[in-house]
């Protein structure tokens, strides 16, 4: 197939670009790097079956030529980013959005839309379920990335309902692995960073919220499996091993060999209390679940983190 991913230089778009190119695929990749980064794709240079285009995908997409599939995966992802990048999360979700699904569209390329757990908000429905509308906060300082999803699930709906486009919609929950931007506020690269160089980990309230961690390589195959998949609605893809964030801080203490100690901060406003992913879903339609376990993941993080000198 001939392919492009919008936000190509950034943590989750570079793996799939990997992905795609290993599996035979010619890859376009779009990115603005605002937030990704042009390391996480050099060395894809010199790959006859890569192109990187400089672009903002809020703006028109001119492409030559055919267009078998167009992953959407622009979007600032972390919450330093959309707190600091609140009108550029919502312009490339609504804008960005409908921009990818016009060319999708004028080329008869499947589409692919990364979502996230975050349109569930903090769910009062345990583990998440695909038909749990959500509790999301749409002033609050999160509703900017919330509110973006959500747009954005509903106009790839509309276009798939409206003009045939054949849409593929996953609900992406934590995913951690390298290429993980180190301050980018998610707590994975924060705590991992925290420990390598002897710091407190910082905890937000008491630490009993979850998280379900899911490695970003079990992620990209469930997110290969969807887009080959006949599924238009929906799917989530994610972890669902449930753990404290507490629990998680102590784990990374102990992968690390750290004599770091946990300092407690205030809780950020509308913090999901709890995330799990209810996998039913893809395990039926894509036979998928996720198979790295989290020491096996996490090893390979902080090696990561280690080799790039943080």
């Amino acid at each position: 197939m001939r392919v492009m991913v919008t936000g190509a230089a950034g943590f989750l778009g570079s793996h799939l670009c990997d992905r795609l190119l290993a599996e035979g695929h010619e890859v376009i990749g779009l990115d603005n790097l605002i937030t990704g980064n042009i390391r996480n794709i050099e060395h894809l240079s010199g790959n006859p079956n890569f192109r990187f285009v400089k672009h903002d995908v809020t703006e028109y997409i001119f492409l030559s030529g055919p267009l078998d599939a167009l992953l959407h995966f622009a979007s600032p992802a972390s919450p330093i980013d959309y707190l600091e990048l609140p009108i550029q999360t919502l312009k490339v979700g609504a804008l960005g959005t409908h921009k990818a699904l016009g060319l999708a569209r004028e080329k008869k390329a499947r589409f692919l839309l990364a979502s996230s757990s975050e349109v569930y908000g903090d769910p009062l429905v345990h583990p998440q379920k695909e038909d749990y509308w959500g509790n999301v906060n749409p002033i609050g300082p999160r509703g900017v990335y919330d509110e973006a999803k959500r747009f954005g699930e509903a106009i790839a709906m509309a276009y798939h309902r409206s003009h045939g486009v054949d849409t593929k919609i996953v609900r992406i929950f934590n995913t951690y692995g390298p290429r993980m931007r180190a301050k980018d506020g998610r707590v994975v690269p924060a705590f991992i960073t925290q420990a390598l160089a002897g710091q407190p980990l910082t905890v937000f309230g008491d630490g009993k919220q979850t998280r379900s961690f899911c490695f970003v390589d079990d992620l990209i195959e469930g997110i290969y499996r969807l887009l080959l998949s006949d599924l238009n609605e929906p799917c989530n893809v994610g972890n669902p091993h449930e753990m404290t964030v507490l629990q998680f801080a102590e784990a990374i203490i102990e992968l690390t060999g750290s004599k770091s100690t946990i300092i407690h901060q205030p809780l950020p406003t509308d913090d999901p209390k709890v995330r799990q992913p209810d996998i039913a879903h893809a395990k039926r339609a894509l036979g998928w679940e996720p198979r790295v376990p989290l020491e096996e993941g996490l090893r390979k993080t902080i090696a990561w983190f280690q080799e790039a000198g943080f």
